[in-house]
């Protein structure tokens, strides 16, 4: 019969003292965990992965130790979606549960990563010849905002990009507008043209009266100085709503 290793005598030879029902017992679940889903990563892709297992992945950076599968699915939960969860300000992702600033920070920062790299596509040729570009953007920065909110962007002569600016933010359902300062922004900048976007967060883009009403105020203020309204959008989780393709403008 063999003689049983004691602790000290397995120092040298790690886990033989545990057999292997007892190692396990006693490790975590999710040791090996990290890297075999690194590998999966690696062998088929990012796109592979299902959204708790991207934002997972992710969280490895932020929490260096520990099993972040749960908090990925809580954040997935607590927002709706990955994009929701990107698109949280720090204040809202501080609410789950172990989400500190430092992590609040990161997720903030990828958002804001993405959010650059879209404007990019948009600011390198005419706006308007590059459209499916533009609806990224917009949907990148707006679909899931909190509150509404209400901004303009400024085209020059060629229809490039001259500036992207929050006119005003509001409450869930409402964010005031006034076309003199539209107007008189246009003005400031040497804008030709503007396009003008908002956001709906209860997620249905589809106009309302008073969207119609103050695009019109818009216009007119426009054609009085004779800078063109390319177009309205509006935009909501499930999708963007165009006042020109709608027939509004």
């Amino acid at each position: 019969m063999d003689t049983p290793l004691s602790v000290e005598d397995a120092g040298a030879q790690p886990d033989l003292w545990l057999t292997p029902k007892r190692a396990s017992k006693d490790r975590p679940h999710y040791l090996g965990h990290r890297d075999r889903l690194r590998e999966r990563a690696a062998a088929g892709g990012l796109a592979a992965l299902p959204d708790y297992e991207l934002l997972e992945l992710y969280l490895f950076r932020a929490v260096p130790r520990g099993d972040v599968k749960p908090l990925a699915k809580q954040l997935l939960t607590r927002f709706g979606s990955l994009g929701a969860v990107l698109g949280a300000t720090r204040e809202e992702l501080r609410t789950v549960k172990g989400v500190g600033e430092a992590l609040a920070l990161d997720l903030e920062l990828l958002h804001e990563a993405a959010l650059r790299a879209a404007r990019e596509q948009v600011a390198r040729r005419p706006v308007i010849s590059s459209w499916s570009a533009l609806l990224a953007y917009v949907k990148a920065a707006l679909a899931h905002e909190a509150r509404e909110q209400f901004r303009v962007l400024f085209l020059d002569k060629k229809n490039q990009l001259i500036a992207d600016e929050v006119m005003n933010r509001g409450t869930v359902d409402h964010a005031p507008v006034y076309p003199r300062e539209v107007m008189r922004r246009a003005l400031e900048l040497s804008a030709s043209a503007v396009i003008l976007v908002h956001n709906h967060p209860a997620g249905d883009p589809t106009p309302s009266v008073a969207d119609v009403d103050m695009t019109k105020q818009v216009v007119e203020a426009a054609r009085a100085l004779r800078i063109a309204v390319h177009d309205h959008l509006v935009v909501g989780r499930h999708g963007t709503a165009s006042f020109k393709a709608l027939g509004l403008i």
